[in-house]
């Protein structure tokens, strides 16, 4: 009864923690084909801190640091595409996968910023 529910709550939360673990990203992409959606017309969104982001950061970018992509979800525009990025790649996979969880589809992840192409 509620134990074998319990287990397989515990289950079903463990298997999306590790899915998201080792899964390859559906939406990561190359720094070229990231620049290319940017220049036609999607919005780029640096996921580092703020303090990151004052040191440095790609032309047109916005920083909405990953941490607070959930309450300022409204501020991301819903009529075009958006490219996440951030130092390593860790930060922008958690974002883009965590908009994907909140239905957005048409999110994209170069990964690192020095992907981008110069």
């Amino acid at each position: 009864g509620d134990l074998c529910m319990q287990r397989l709550a515990w289950l079903v939360r463990f298997g999306l923690i590790l899915s998201d673990l080792f899964a390859k990203p559906k939406h990561r992409i190359s720094g070229q084909q990231a620049k290319e959606l940017v220049d036609a017309g999607a919005l780029l969104v640096d996921v580092r801190s703020p303090a990151e982001f004052g040191s440095g950061h790609l032309d047109d970018a916005v920083n909405i640091p990953v941490g607070e992509l959930t309450p300022r979800i409204g501020e991301l525009p819903t009529d075009r595409a958006v490219v996440l990025y951030c130092a390593s790649g860790m930060r922008s996979g958690r974002a883009t996968s965590m908009l994907q969880r909140m239905g957005r589809d048409d999110v994209y992840d170069p990964g690192t910023h020095q992907n981008w192409p110069s």
